[in-house]
């Protein structure tokens, strides 16, 4: 072999030698890259977590009624409510009517829509009082039974932009409960203004099995 073959032989070994650990750091890296997809966590499909509203209830609810202005004067009311399930249960329609002792008379609606690709519900709410739906909507999901939903709307005083939090707990049970929340200082304290308690109402088919 001459010294030109031996030459071009070396650095053909010199290659190998080289490229052989990039070779396998190339394939490590996309091993780990497809076990880090193949074991990513696909978000929960949060489709049902409404579904313990579905049915009719008796409602009691506290509102209050200067909220983030330091007052502590609450009205009560007690009424009903019927939840109803719309498009196989991507969407609720939830109507209820509820009075005071004092005189005050609210009929309210809810509309609930799930999005399937962000796995997260939008809330929007009205009154017969100005028919119209609330915007922007107040979205969100569940995770472990527990609903938290925000948005940013002018409910402050002198119509400030605040922070908005609904919050449902006890969704396993026949008395779950709803509170609606205000903050000014961007969610770092909260102030409950409106709480709703509600108990299942037995449908006839269940009264009389």
């Amino acid at each position: 072999m001459n010294f030109k073959h031996i030459r071009a032989y070396l650095m053909a070994c010199s290659l190998v030698a080289v490229l052989q650990p990039l070779h396998g750091f190339a394939q490590g890296n996309s091993d780990a890259s497809k076990a880090n997809v193949q074991h990513a966590p696909a978000d929960r499909d949060g489709q049902h977590d409404f579904d313990f509203e579905l049915g009719s209830w008796k409602i009691h609810l506290k509102r209050l009624m200067h909220p983030l202005t330091g007052s502590t004067t609450w009205v009560e009311f007690d009424g009903t409510s019927v939840t109803r399930r719309v498009w196989d249960g991507r969407a609720q329609l939830e109507q209820f009517e509820t009075d005071s002792v004092a005189g005050g008379h609210i009929e309210g609606l809810t509309l609930r829509l799930y999005n399937p690709q962000t796995h997260e519900w939008s809330l929007y709410w009205g009154t017969s009082k100005n028919g119209a739906l609330s915007l922007p909507a107040t979205v969100g999901k569940f995770k472990d039974g527990r609903g938290e939903f925000f948005d940013m709307e002018p409910s402050g005083p002198n119509g400030r932009v605040i922070l908005v939090r609904f919050l449902w707990t006890n969704t396993t049970t026949n008395t779950p409960h709803f509170e609606q929340s205000f903050s000014d200082d961007g969610g770092k304290t909260w102030e409950v203004n409106w709480i709703t308690d509600q108990t299942r109402v037995k449908e006839e088919s269940e009264k009389n099995r």
